[in-house]
């Protein structure tokens, strides 16, 4: 295994942050100082040590979360619940959430010491997908459609998205769908005005700029109430998990995550 690599995944810090300990003459193997990032190292054998301290080969956990709506993606906040506050029984030192779901946004969060993932699904040039169902007001016609599968313009200053994958589930009015679950529990402001058009249905982006689905969809005249992600490259949302709940994910999960 590379040097570089096993001080990333033990959460020693960032690529980019572990390179500059490894130039820096912080990191030793077996009693020597090595200054070469892509050294070739036995994380079973070798004595490892960054700034005097040896650091031990973790092993790896990773899980999958359905988030409920009104936690927040953090480890710690004096005035709300966070995702951690779920694994009150698992040892979550060094575990941290791959990217982050809004206050509001419900679904699939991974959660992992495993900084090499982190990196493999969080790189804009891996192009990973995630997938967000959603319900809006508003209506989505073909051409407004077109806009966002092919980029569409979210703010002053910033390029164009790219290319995203839209599929509408439901269109019509408030008063057609009033007793979806969702729908009904998100926003009820419509309710004594049963000819607002809404539409529902799932939008699938290979970034993560911040609220970027909910800002795509603004961009195209339609207001977000209720957004869950359900699917993060090949690997989908457990509907068998209950908000709030959790799993460990098998190697085949994990792999779907990348491939």
């Amino acid at each position: 295994m590379r040097l570089d690599k096993f001080l990333t995944g033990a959460m020693v810090g960032t690529r980019k942050e572990v390179v500059s300990y490894v130039q820096g003459g912080l990191v030793k193997v077996n009693g020597e100082i090595i200054k070469e990032a892509f050294a070739k190292v036995d994380n079973e054998k070798d004595i490892i040590e960054y700034n005097s301290e040896i650091i031990k080969n973790n092993k790896k956990v990773y899980y999958i979360f359905n988030k409920p709506k009104g936690c927040i993606t953090a480890r710690s906040d004096e005035f709300h619940t966070t995702v951690f506050d779920y694994f009150k029984q698992e040892d979550m030192k060094g575990v941290f959430h791959v990217g982050r779901l809004d206050k509001d946004t419900e679904g699939l969060l991974i959660l992992t010491n495993d900084g090499n993932l982190n990196h493999d699904i969080m790189y804009p040039e891996k192009h990973i997908e995630k997938t967000y169902f959603f319900w809006a007001l508003g209506s989505l016609d073909e051409e407004k459609k077109r806009i966002l599968e092919t980029g569409i313009s979210i703010g002053e200053g910033e390029t164009l998205t790219k290319p995203a994958k839209i599929r509408i589930l439901k269109s019509g009015t408030y008063g057609e769908f009033k007793n979806q679950e969702e729908l009904m529990t998100s926003y009820t402001m419509y309710s004594q005005h049963p000819d607002q058009s809404v539409l529902s249905g799932y939008l699938t982006i290979s970034e993560g700029r911040k609220h970027q689905v909910k800002r795509m969809l603004k961009a195209s005249g339609c207001y977000v109430v209720y957004l869950k992600r359900t699917a993060i490259g090949g690997l989908m949302l457990d509907e068998n998990l209950k908000p709030g709940q959790y799993k460990s994910l098998e190697e085949n999960e994990i792999k779907n995550l990348i491939f």
